[in-house]
């Protein structure tokens, strides 16, 4: 059974160099209309849609060894 790790979880990010990368996002097509963009944008900042990323019971232990 894959982790589940949430915003704000330890390892959600990730440093590169100078920037924070998160190990899940939403992309948004540019076609996608106007309205329906500002839908999606107004759930995820109320917090109704949240992304998640799924790591391996590996990874999971190798990023709890690694810290």
């Amino acid at each position: 059974m894959p982790k589940v790790i949430k915003p704000g979880d330890p390892h959600f990010s990730f440093t590169e160099g100078s920037v924070v990368i998160t190990r899940a996002a939403f992309e948004i097509s540019n076609n996608c209309p106007a309205e329906y963009k500002s839908i999606f944008v107004t759930a995820i900042n109320a917090g109704w849609l949240k992304p998640v990323a799924y790591v391996s019971n590996e990874e999971y232990m190798i990023l709890q060894l690694s810290k």
